[in-house]
């Protein structure tokens, strides 16, 4: 399975946590880790391997859109910082628009993303 775990700079405690906190889920064989590239970064000090794209602001999410179109991404953990403003929030649309048209399970916050995850532990 091939995650995409993203997260607005506000949130990327909150991201690294929610990671921590189901380390042995995102530590199976069977998942592979991509994000964008700050958020990458961060994955990575707490232990995982991740495959970074570049950061949000400089066309990370439209690489995460692209692969799925192009269906070879499963899920997307996106945690978004809904008050703060975000000068490529287009692309942040259009990825989450991509999650809808292509049927992408996607999370935008700690409790979705706990269910998807408990979904899949089961």
């Amino acid at each position: 399975m091939r995650i995409s775990l993203i997260s607005h700079d506000g949130k990327k405690p909150e991201m690294v946590s929610f990671v921590l906190q189901h380390l042995d889920f995102f530590k199976r064989e069977d998942i592979v880790l991509f994000s964008t590239g700050t958020t990458g970064s961060h994955i990575e000090k707490a232990g995982l391997k991740v495959t970074k794209v570049a950061s949000g602001p400089m066309g990370g999410d439209a690489e995460i859109g692209a692969m799925i179109t192009q269906k070879t991404m499963d899920m997307v953990i996106f945690f978004r910082d809904p008050q703060g403003k975000h000068p490529h929030e287009p692309d942040v649309q259009m990825l989450l628009r991509l999650c809808d048209v292509h049927n992408i399970p996607l999370a935008t916050n700690d409790a979705t993303a706990e269910l998807l995850i408990k979904g899949l532990v089961s």
